[in-house]
């Protein structure tokens, strides 16, 4: 999958009839990476909803094993990638806390599928957004975030951790950095086709 800068390319009127729009969603647990993959990638400044963390998330908002994390996302982050003059990629990541999935009905509405991002230092968060998915039979995969100094694990024992079904794809990544970004987007768009050809009778 190749990526262009959306400033070298200009859509004629024909192709701009024909263009289409791509949309993503980027799930997990709170402090996973979601904010960080979107700025990774996109082409364009990403939009981020991120305000300080205040005492009255305290009790609230569990930050165990990520004591550091200062921000929180409150709404959504948004980035674009251009993947030809008439393709693009809108990605949306979506609140990790609990107070904030009543929003993951109206961003979800027309998802190509989704990236959930799991914290193998807190794996169980991610358990929501994969039964969201599930129970939505939205194609999705596991971008397991390998953070500095947390332990590596086999995609199969996350897999099976998370209670997967073989066609899932689980893959590694690192968020920050943009080819590996690359990577799970191309698995995902993969992944989300074979899905839909498959479901066509």
């Amino acid at each position: 999958m190749e990526f262009a800068g959306s400033d070298r390319l200009r859509p004629t009127g024909r192709s701009l009839a024909a263009a289409t729009a791509l949309k993503i969603l980027v799930a997990g647990g709170f402090g996973a990476g979601k904010t960080t993959l979107v700025g990774t990638i996109s082409e364009i400044r990403p939009l981020h909803t991120e305000e300080l963390l205040s005492d009255r998330g305290m009790g609230v908002d569990d930050i165990s094993g990520v004591e550091t994390k200062v921000t929180t996302t409150v709404a959504l982050d948004f980035g674009r990638i251009t993947i030809r003059e008439d393709l693009w990629l809108y990605l949306f990541g979506t609140p990790g806390q609990d107070r904030f999935w009543f929003m993951w009905d109206e961003l979800s509405l027309g998802a190509l599928g989704a990236v959930v991002i799991a914290d193998t230092r807190r794996l169980q968060d991610c358990f929501p957004a994969v039964d969201y998915f599930e129970q939505r039979s939205l194609p999705f995969v596991v971008a397991v975030n390998c953070f500095d100094g947390a332990r590596r694990h086999d995609p199969a024992k996350v897999r099976r951790a998370l209670g997967l079904d073989e066609l899932t794809p689980v893959v590694m990544c690192d968020a920050r950095n943009r080819a590996s970004v690359k990577d799970v987007l191309t698995t995902l768009v993969t992944h989300a086709v074979g899905a839909a050809y498959q479901s066509v009778p």
